[in-house]
Formats: C-alpha cells, sequence, structure tokens
C-alpha cells in the first residue's frame, strides 16, 4: 500500500461512506418532494427601463374613493370607511410603453366601462401599518384600467349579490409598466385623465382621493396581510362610462407616460 497507511485507508473509506449515505438521503428527499401535476404561470408585470420584472401576489381594488364618483354612483362621499374587492392576478393585461393594445370586449356584458386608476405596487408588507410609515412599503406605480362590466355589476348589487363576475373576468385588470418610486417619487398629487377617441371623459387630481395610497395600505393591512407583490388599484374619478368595440382609450397621469388600448 505504499505510503498509504490503515489510518488512511479507514479514514478515507469513511468519508465515501458519510458521501453515499448523504448522496442516497438527497435522493430519497427529492423522490418524495410532493411534484406539481402541472405548471401555473406567474404573473409579472414589466419594470419600466429594467429587465427585470415584478411579480404579482395579489391585486387589491377601493371602490368609490373621489367623492364626484361615489356620488355617481349613489353613495354617499363623505369620508366612511373604505372597502376593497380583489381580482385575480391572470385578468392583468400588461401594455407596453408607445402601444396600443387590442383590448378584447368581453363576453356576458352590453354596457362595458372604463375606470382610470393609479396603481401602487408593494415591495414588502406586514399587518396593522401606521399611515405614517406606508409609503416604506411601495415599489412603484403605475397607470391601470379597472375595466368593469356595469350592467353584471348593477345585476348583482341589485340582488344583494357579490358582484365579481363584473370586476373580475379576464384582461380587466389593464396596466401599464411599473415605474420604481426611487425614481418617480410617490404620488400624492397629479393630474389624470382618461379619453376615449380623443375626447376626454375622465379628468380630475390625485388630491381629489377620499383615502390616499399611504391610508389605503393601512386600511387594507388591518384586514389582510399584506406581501410583496400585491398592488392597489387606487380608485377612479367621476365620469365613468361605456365603450364599444373600435374604441381607442388613452390614460394620462403627470409624471407618468400615456398608457393605451383598442377595444377589439
Amino acid at each position: 500500500m505504499g505510503n498509504i497507511n490503515r489510518r488512511t485507508v479507514l479514514a478515507t473509506g469513511g468519508a465515501v461512506a458519510l458521501a453515499g449515505a448523504a448522496s442516497r438521503s438527497g435522493e430519497v428527499q427529492a423522490q418524495s418532494a410532493p411534484k406539481a401535476i402541472f405548471t401555473v404561470a406567474q404573473t409579472t408585470v414589466p419594470i419600466a427601463g429594467e429587465s427585470s420584472v415584478f411579480p404579482v401576489r395579489r391585486i387589491y381594488c377601493i371602490g368609490r374613493n373621489y367623492a364626484a364618483h361615489a356620488i355617481e354612483r349613489g353613495s354617499d362621499p363623505n369620508r366612511e370607511p373604505p372597502f376593497f374587492f380583489q381580482k385575480p392576478t391572470d385578468a392583468i393585461q400588461n401594455v407596453p410603453i408607445g402601444t396600443v393594445a387590442d383590448h378584447p370586449y368581453p363576453s356576458l356584458t352590453k354596457n362595458y366601462h372604463h375606470e382610470v386608476e393609479l396603481v401602487a405596487a408593494l415591495k414588502s408588507g406586514g399587518t396593522n401599518i401606521a399611515p405614517e410609515k406606508a409609503l416604506e412599503h411601495v415599489y412603484g406605480y403605475a397607470l391601470g384600467l379597472d375595466m368593469t362590466r356595469r350592467d353584471l355589476q348593477n345585476e348583482m348589487a341589485a340582488m344583494k349579490k357579490p358582484w365579481e363576475i363584473g370586476k373580475s373576468f379576464d384582461h380587466a385588470a389593464v396596466l401599464g409598466p411599473i415605474h420604481p418610486a426611487s425614481k418617480t417619487g410617490h404620488f400624492t398629487k397629479g393630474a389624470i385623465s382618461l379619453a376615449v377617441n380623443g375626447t376626454v371623459r375622465q379628468s380630475s387630481d390625485l388630491d381629489k382621493m377620499i383615502w390616499s395610497v399611504a391610508e389605503q395600505i393601512a386600511k387594507l393591512s388591518e384586514a389582510f396581510e399584506l406581501k410583496a407583490g400585491d398592488i392597489i388599484y387606487s380608485g377612479t374619478p367621476a365620469n365613468v362610462g361605456p365603450v364599444v368595440k373600435g374604441d381607442v382609450l388613452l390614460c394620462k397621469l403627470d409624471g407618468l407616460p400615456d398608457m393605451s388600448i383598442k377595444i377589439v
């Protein structure tokens, strides 16, 4: 055995045995780990100016967050507690900057409405977040459209039933790229508008919100544990209205690039 003594052989053999045992243990664990029967795609949103993307966990939306819109929807515009609803993450339709994206007119509706909104994207979360700390959790902002099958929503509301069918469907969450707050700052004011075929329908300012983005985050965190990947549609101004096939919608918000879709 030359210069290799018995102790070396035993030590080497022990190491080999341990390595073999570890390898077999890893194989057993791999074999016993549960495997998904199919793959579900992760919904993501492009980040402006970057190759990375923002993974979406949940979509929250606030209802009637501008006084004039609350009035047109038959509510008291006073500062009553906000209410929220959700959309499925795969309802997102990403709209690249500088494009007019085709947006399919959905089934079952004859009264399809636009609602332009500022959208906040969270990088972290928690529960019972203080309003003064809330914006620390915001990664960035985007322009969004909360598209709505208004006739279905109204029918369900009249019957005192949940109106998810009016809000939660394919392509119902139109969204531009997310712009990091480190570059844009936080949006507490700024003109927001929507035009259909060149005619302005919605026009207001973010400072007309009943509940600010920070307050929305705080209120949401009382009911849900917010986490990174959550996005919040922050409400729409007055003069929501119907669109038909062929209409071109142009959304504007001071500080962000325009977003546009065509109903097809």
